[in-house]
């Protein structure tokens, strides 16, 4: 029952229509902004992650907001991870090394989806009854396009989205890891939904301070062991990216995937790693201490990129050079990653990969908690929050002890209906969300900055 449902949401929902919105979207909008996310790579730099460095040590001047760089280092706690390792290994064997291309392709384009939705998110962002920033798509789905009701079903989407897709695949993932090494679930769903509750209970100020240590170390160390696996096999490095790049175009390709199967995982895991077009991670970045909404697009141009990009494609480089992956290889996900690792370090790759991945499944987990808790507040009132996060809690216990099937398909549900209000949003107001980036692109702007 639960494959024959699984089978239309991936036909209808995530089905080749639904994608080529995403990627027409991206297209659209890299149009309109003259291909900012290429052309423009010096300007978004140096506004963004440079000036970041240069401020680090400020503040946030705003009241109930947090730094930039939390509002980054939050939005990537939520989406990096699984999608990152798991993710691409299942896009190689589902549609074979021009999967990889694809990803890309979905990557550049979807930066400057990603881009309008943060300048939107800022643009009309409120302050709550707590005197908190509080933004994504139902703000400005309710306040650019005057539709209340679209927007009250975007926020019920999220919080569905973030019990499911954000909380429960995620506490199993970490259930799972710990398994490997021994914990039994029952001994991880006792310790991790109490500390998960910890963490969110702090609000967004506790979560961006946990993301912002967390992501850039996790980030590193799991570069750091893919990179030890790359030198090693050096060789192998150049003729993989030419392997990535001619089944990409190929019809009839040696792995026996083609064009077709490579696009559409390619374009689907790419959706799945960065979220540009479901609008989620607006929600984070209209926290962000910022009063203009063009360079907080920016930093979702730089977060599309380190995400897919970069930690996507160290990912599926580390897989092929090594040697793990083969047509006929029997290897999916994790253990295919693990494979990758093992082969250049032993037995320790798996373990420090098992510990990755829990961690950055416990990042994501208090990450989305923001989402799902907006997403209530925005229906029920801002005291329901706290309402929400024992919910989101105990969600995470049944997460780390149940099979979830059926929390799969409905997290594919979810996800991908997310997506059609926040695109057609960000289409509708995609005008004004260009004006306010060539605003923030002006000399004089960044003169002042």
């Amino acid at each position: 029952m639960f494959y024959y449902i699984n089978s239309i949401v991936s036909s209808v929902i995530w089905g080749p229509p639904m994608l080529a919105v995403f990627l027409c979207t991206g297209l659209f909008l890299s149009a309109k902004t003259g291909f900012f996310q290429i052309f423009g790579i010096r300007k978004w730099m140096s506004l963004t992650v440079v000036d970041a460095y240069r401020k680090r040590k400020e503040p946030p001047k705003a009241n109930g907001s947090v730094s930039q760089f939390s509002a980054l280092t939050s939005a990537l706690a939520a989406c990096l991870g699984t999608g990152n390792i798991a993710g691409v290994a299942t896009a190689l064997c589902a549609g074979g090394p021009g999967a990889v291309f694809w990803m890309w392709v979905s990557a550049i384009l979807g930066m400057m989806t990603c881009c309008c939705e943060n300048i939107l998110g800022i643009r009309y962002r409120v302050r709550n009854s707590l005197g908190q920033w509080t933004g994504g798509p139902m703000l400005y789905i309710e306040r650019g396009l005057k539709k209340p009701k679209l927007a009250r079903l975007y926020a019920f989407l999220l919080i569905g989205a973030s019990l499911g897709m954000g909380n429960m695949t995620q506490a199993n993932s970490v259930s799972a890891g710990l398994s490997g090494l021994g914990v039994s679930p029952a001994v991880t769903a006792i310790i991790l939904a109490p500390l998960v509750f910890i963490c969110i209970s702090g609000g967004l100020k506790r979560i961006s301070s946990i993301a912002e240590k967390l992501i850039p170390l996790l980030s590193a160390v799991f570069v750091g062991v893919c990179l030890i696996v790359i030198i090693k096999n050096m060789h192998a490095v150049i003729p993989s990216f030419r392997l990535i790049v001619k089944e990409a175009f190929s019809f009839k390709a040696v792995s026996g995937f083609g064009i077709a199967k490579a696009a559409r995982y390619g374009i689907a895991r790419g959706v799945f790693s960065n979220e540009a077009g479901l609008g989620s991670n607006t929600v984070i970045h209209a926290s962000a201490d910022c009063d203009k909404a063009g360079i907080q697009g920016m930093w979702g141009i730089f977060e599309v990129m380190f995400d897919t990009l970069f930690m996507c494609t160290v990912t599926a480089i580390t897989i092929l050079s090594s040697g793990a992956w083969s047509p006929t290889g029997n290897l999916d996900g994790i253990p295919l990653c693990a494979a990758a690792f093992e082969s250049v370090i032993g037995i320790a790759g798996g373990i420090i990969l098992g510990i990755c991945i829990c961690l950055f499944a416990f990042a994501t987990l208090i990450a989305w908690s923001f989402y799902g808790k907006s997403g209530t507040a925005y229906l029920f009132g801002d005291e329901s929050g706290k309402y929400y996060n024992i919910i989101y809690a105990v969600a995470v216990f049944v997460g780390c002890i149940m099979k979830l099937d059926a929390v799969w398909t409905l997290s594919d549900i979810f996800n991908g209906l997310l997506a059609i209000p926040n695109i057609y949003a960000v289409l509708k107001l995609s005008k004004e969300a260009v004006s306010l980036l060539n605003e923030a692109k002006s000399p004089r702007l960044s003169r002042r900055l």
